[in-house]
């Protein structure tokens, strides 16, 4: 299996993740605050990749904090981290899932916009695709009335920003290092960042926490540790134009977990929106990879 195949499976996996791990989100809200919430399930996540490392003699711990170079993109990839999913898990508490959805799955389109400020040179395949896949993440959200922006929707699109940067941020980073190092670093640092103001503000009680576990266990080690490990060590083989794409596809996955999980239907416009957004996926899988201007 070539490298960017091994890319697409380690996306789509991350994707996959993601998407079935929304049921789980939406019941760790009602018990947490979003910031104690991301917090905690970062830090789980930290702590999944140390286990995991536990099992490697050749690289293990020892380079980990060895690097200044790795803790400061470690740092820079937390810090993005840590604000995309902060505004996100907020913004939450003040619109409509359906609204968030779209809203948050905007980065497919603000990654390229962003791109030509670093001089990069994208194909007419990567904006046809970003083109196609907009109005279908529109169809799956499932709002028929129009997008009714409120003070949640700001915050939201604030995060979609900052997805974008996360995204290009690890386009940068990942390739120069081994990806369980640099995950354990970026959720060490969102979640440090996201538990001070947590408990300071949102200090949960022990029943709140113990309704809460089972959720913070499965984000924590699945949504956190294995989805975003997958993704840093995806998109080594990807640049961020296309890793977007494919991370875009959690709302086809979430759709997909409603009905199985959830018995949720599924309705003709919500099919067509994942449709659109396959096909813009393969629009952009047909555009030559490429990370820099040449």
């Amino acid at each position: 299996m070539g490298n960017r195949a091994k890319g697409n499976l380690l996306l789509l996996s991350a994707a996959a993740i993601w998407g079935f791990a929304f049921v789980a989100q939406r019941d760790g809200m009602n018990h947490l605050g979003p910031l104690i919430f991301n917090g905690i399930r970062f830090i789980l996540g930290a702590l999944t990749v140390l286990f995991l490392l536990a099992f490697d003699r050749k690289t293990g711990y020892q380079e980990l904090f060895s690097s200044k170079t790795l803790l400061l993109h470690g740092l820079m990839a937390g810090l993005a981290l840590f604000f995309a999913s902060g505004f996100q898990q907020i913004g939450i508490k003040y619109t409509t899932a359906g609204n968030a959805g779209f809203i948050t799955s905007l980065y497919i389109f603000f990654v390229p916009i962003i791109g030509l400020f670093r001089r990069l040179r994208y194909s007419w395949k990567t904006w046809a695709g970003a083109l196609i896949a907009i109005p279908g993440l529109y169809l799956l959200s499932g709002s028929k009335g129009g997008l009714h922006l409120e003070f949640g929707d700001l915050l939201v699109m604030i995060s979609a920003v900052f997805w974008a940067f996360h995204l290009i941020i690890l386009d940068l980073v990942a390739p120069r290092h081994d990806y369980r190092h640099l995950a354990f670093l970026q959720f060490f640092v969102a979640g440090i960042l996201s538990l001070i103001p947590g408990i300071l503000f949102e200090l949960p009680q022990t029943g709140q926490l113990s309704a809460a576990w089972l959720t913070l266990i499965y984000t924590g080690i699945f949504s956190a540790g294995l989805g975003f490990t997958f993704q840093v060590a995806g998109q080594r083989h990807l640049p961020a134009n296309h890793a977007a794409l494919i991370l875009s596809l959690e709302a086809v996955f979430a759709l997909i977990g409603g009905f199985l999980i959830l018995h949720e239907s599924m309705t003709i416009r919500q099919m067509a929106g994942a449709a659109l957004m396959l096909t813009g996926v393969m629009f952009s899988q047909m555009a030559p990879v490429q990370r820099r201007n040449e």
